[in-house]
Parts: C-alpha cells; structure tokens; sequence
C-alpha cells in the first residue's frame, strides 16, 4: 500500500468535520474541488470509501470513522508542533516579501504589521504594492540558487472572488462597497437611494481602466453605460480623493470609511462588488517558520478588523 500523505488526511478530517466539500473548502481556505481531488486520491490509496454522498452532506462510513480518529490524533500532534516550533521561532532573523493592493497597504494592513514587526523584531517585513497575485511559485533562493531579487514574493494578501489552486491560504473575510459623496456637497445626495435612481441621477467619478479585468470594471462598465460619468480613475484612493471635491458619487470599500470622515454612504453595499481578501503563499513555503508566524498573527488580526467592519 503507497504511504498515506498527511494533506490527504487533513482534507478528509475537515470533510468530516464540516459535512461537506464546500465546508472543507472554506476550513483550510482551498478551492473545493482540491478537497475533492485529495479525498479520492485517500480512498484510492486505501481502497476503501471513506464517506457517502449523500443529499444532507458526507457521512463516514465505518472505515471513514476509523480514519478520521487517528487524523483527528495526528492533527493534535501537529497542533502541538507547530505552537513549539512558532514559540521558539521568536527570535527568528531574515527577509519576509509580502505583495499587495495599496489600498489593503493603507487602510488595513498597517496596525496588524505593526503589531507584528513587534512581537517579531528579528524578521525584516518588505511590502511591495501589486494589486494582482505575483508569482509565488519559484522556490526558496538558496534551494534553486536564486537571488532574493529573483524571488517576487513570500506572502500575497489578494483582494478576490479567485484564486490560483496552486496556491494555499486562508479567506480572512468578506469587504464590501456602496456609494459614497461628499458631505453636504450642493447636488448630491445625502442619505441612501436605490442604485438604479444613483445610476440614473447622480454624476459620477468611475473607477474604471479599460485594459483591466476587476470586479470593479466589469461592473462599472455595465452601469456606467448611461450614466453621467465626470471623471475616470483606476486607484481607489483617486476615487475618493474626487468625491472629497464634490464633483460626484463613486464606489468605494467601506473599510476607508474611517479615513474618509467628511463621505457619507448613499447606496447600500452592492452585492455584485463583495469580495474576499486571500493571505496565500506557495505550498513550499508555507511551512516555513517567518511565513507561518506572519500568516497566524497579521491573518488572525486582519480578519478581527474585517468582522468589526459593516
């Protein structure tokens, strides 16, 4: 029999904690059909069903029970590791490269990497501004020979519905956004109105660049059909920089709301515009020790900062 694989066992004990595929998915913060792909290649290893398909979820069958007692043991052991290892990894030295959007650099990220350049003081944090997914595949530099200026990225915070299978992370939570203006700016409005009569009445600053693909395109391109439209921008921070003028309405993440004092949301959150931000590495690099210490502690508080945020 080939050697079990503990990334099986782990996709099986999740399947079997949540009672589903989509469950699993969201626990360990892969695409569902990885755990699909991981629980078949057990049960062909084991040559042995492990759970039934059934309407109301996955039930383990008997030898599915067995499995997951002992996965459920290792996962204790594990837990118990990896608390050592981060507990003595305090004082670990080097480079940590972290890539993301700058408006998730300048709303969101500061506090959650303040508090981990102190609790960390020996790991050097470098933040580039990237709003896609960098590459992450290449190796480690000192296994492939390397530079670290070869090397794009250890970590990726990643505002997106999708997400590379090749990569793992965890989903810190869901933001969203609405339409804001400027505080009794003459014209515009002043309390939240139904998007179409926003669409339909108010002027514009669009967040909109042709040769992109975001979420935020696709549904400016759709609304903004008929809209009067003043100014075009592609940052988030020039959008609001804008509506600070009064020139129009725009789309913002509610999460600058707080350094946005003088905007006032006039459309409730748009539901084709939430979107969750990923922490994601490579999978040969998530067991290193700075990755994980960076991954538990800014993931753990940036998604406290997220669930406070309405």
């Amino acid at each position: 029999m080939p050697d079990l694989e503990w990334s099986d066992l782990r996709h099986a004990l999740a399947v079997g904690e949540t009672g589903s595929l989509a469950g699993a998915s969201r626990l360990l913060g892969v695409n569902h059909t990885t755990v699909l792909r991981r629980l078949d290649a057990l049960e062909a290893k084991l040559g042995t069903r492990l759970f039934e398909r059934k309407r109301s979820g996955y039930a383990p069958t008997d030898a599915g029970q067995t499995v997951l007692a002992h996965a459920r043991h290792m996962a204790d052991r594990v837990d118990e590791i990896e608390r050592q290892i981060l507990g003595r990894d305090r004082e670990l030295t080097g480079l940590l490269q972290v890539t993301t959007a700058f408006v998730i650099m300048e709303h969101l990220l500061p506090g959650p990497l303040a508090e981990f350049a102190r609790a960390y003081p020996g790991i050097e944090v470098e933040v580039s501004e990237n709003a896609y997914l960098v590459d992450l595949s290449c190796k480690r530099p000192e296994i492939v020979g390397q530079s670290l200026a070869q090397r794009e990225a250890d970590v990726a915070l990643r505002l997106s519905g999708q997400v590379s299978e090749h990569l793992v992370g965890r989903n810190l939570g869901v933001t969203q956004c609405r339409v804001y203006a400027r505080r009794g700016a003459p014209g515009l409005p002043q309390s939240v109105q139904p998007l179409p009569a926003l669409v339909r009445d108010a002027p514009w600053v669009a967040f909109e660049k042709n040769q992109q693909d975001r979420i935020y395109d696709r549904w400016m391109r759709a609304q903004m059909e008929h809209a009067r439209v003043r100014v075009r921008v592609d940052i988030f921070n020039a959008t609001a920089a804008m509506l600070r003028t009064g020139i129009g309405v725009g789309v913002l993440p509610t999460f600058m709301e707080a350094a946005n004092p003088d905007l006032v949301p006039v459309s409730e959150p748009i539901p084709e515009l939430a979107a969750p931000i990923w922490m994601l590495t490579h999978p040969d690099l998530r067991q290193t020790a700075r990755v994980r210490a960076f991954m538990q502690h800014v993931g753990d508080a940036l998604a406290e900062r997220l669930r406070a945020i309405i």
